[in-house]
């Protein structure tokens, strides 16, 4: 029988060089040397989607898709743009008046302090002595593809653009939402800044508000992932052993499942909501965010095999939780809900499995579903999301049919946000 790690003969369709590297060197070098090439190669799109500083921007906001976001008129905004009063738009080609996602904000809290019944609306902050709590979402599955993701930076996205505070927290090693939002983890941080410094075990931890990165969406904050958070698998079951034995120093007591919860509450004065990428295994961060979680989503593609897969995260689930209760970790949801994801309206399997859910879990599948399109691919060919990218980039009806299905989820989402905070709907 043939040894795994000989090599064969030579590819004639593979490059020189390539298949030589593959023959010379051992399979982690070679694996290392892969990464390297790919990552450079990385590098070098980036530098040519984003030049001169290689850094994302967000797009202008016609006057009428400012209007919408703050909940006016076109012609009011007209109106304030005459007066003077507020920020002045940019004149675009044929008078067209375009405002940045600052500008609107800035907007938002010019028309909030005039006061009034409207004030809420124009600037919907979080009021913390009327209760109203900041909202962590943990978006989390398991298995691979169910779209967690693209929910997640979607998500985080809406409702920035809806006047809130976000903070956007990638929990996965893999940093995919972190490669969204501009940042290539292996070129971009340099160690100890992603949550694991603010959660770790040792005196390196740091403040979490020394982590936090601004964004190019302006009310968007973001905790980047890497690698490095594969650490907090590692050294949490020794933290355990060592509690277990009596050997932890006493500043280090606190347990795994409330760290999360420690760091977010540390800033938790300058966000209104926190969306949690989780990543796609249940281990300790994922388990520490559904503790620190005052709100789950759970994609789910509607395939017969991610329900199957999904029963057994639920029951995973349930019992590490229960173990968490009895340890006296808080438990508490404002809403759980099942997002179907990927879904195709005419793929008739599909339809069945989407209604089985829908039969099954009642009101806590949410009503509407995230389309499967080209067009969340193509925005990610520049590591864009649908919200970055301008209409006319794409097919309109191709568009129009993606971007309406994932604001319709994120509106939904972001009703039952105001749900909890008492607000009505």
């Amino acid at each position: 029988m043939m040894n795994a790690v000989q090599t064969g003969p030579q590819d004639s369709a593979q490059p020189a060089s390539v298949a030589s590297l593959s023959a010379t060197l051992s399979a982690d070098r070679a694996i290392a040397a892969d990464a390297e090439m790919l990552s450079a190669q990385l590098q070098a799109m980036r530098n040519r989607l984003f030049p001169p500083t290689a850094q994302k921007t967000l797009r202008k906001f016609t006057s009428g898709e400012a209007a919408r976001l703050i909940g006016v008129s076109d012609g009011y905004l007209r109106q304030l743009s005459l007066a003077g009063e507020g920020p002045q738009p940019e004149t675009g080609s044929g008078g067209r008046r375009l405002y940045s996602l600052a500008e609107i904000n800035a907007l938002r809290r010019h028309l909030a302090e005039a006061g009034g019944a409207k004030a809420k609306t124009y600037l919907p902050h979080r009021d913390p002595k009327a209760g109203e709590h900041m909202q962590v979402i943990a978006v989390t599955n398991f298995k691979g593809g169910s779209g967690k993701t693209t929910t997640s930076a979607h998500l985080a996205q809406y409702l920035a653009m809806s006047g809130l505070r976000v903070l956007a927290v990638d929990l996965d090693p893999q940093a995919s939402m972190s490669a969204l939002f501009g940042y290539q983890p292996e070129l971009d941080l340099t160690g100890n800044d992603t949550l694991y410094g603010a959660i770790r075990y040792d005196g390196d931890r740091r403040h979490l508000r020394d982590i936090i990165c601004k964004t190019y969406f302006d009310g968007l904050d973001l905790v980047p992932g890497n690698l490095e958070l594969q650490e907090f698998e590692h050294t949490t079951p020794q933290m355990l052993a060592d509690r277990q034995h009596g050997t932890h120093q006493s500043v280090e007591q606190q347990l795994f499942f409330a760290r999360v919860q420690a760091a977010l509450d540390t800033v938790s004065d300058d966000y209104d909501v926190v969306v949690i990428d989780c990543p796609p295994q249940l281990g300790f961060l994922t388990l520490s965010a559904l503790c620190a979680a005052t709100s789950v989503l759970v994609t789910v593609h509607p395939q017969m095999l991610d329900v199957a897969s999904m029963s057994q995260f639920l029951f995973m689930t349930a019992d590490l939780l229960a173990v968490v209760r009895e340890a006296g970790g808080e438990l508490n949801f404002d809403f759980m809900r099942y997002l179907i994801t990927r879904f195709e309206p005419n793929d008739a399997p599909q339809q069945q499995i989407a209604g089985f859910l829908r039969s099954l879990f009642g009101d806590r599948v949410l009503t509407s579903s995230v389309v499967k399109s080209t067009a969340f691919s193509d925005a990610g060919l520049t590591k864009q999301t649908l919200y970055e990218v301008s209409r006319d980039s794409f097919t309109r009806a191709t568009y129009d049919r993606a971007i309406e299905s994932l604001t319709s989820v994120n509106a939904e989402i972001e009703g039952l946000i105001a749900k909890a905070w008492n607000r009505p709907g």
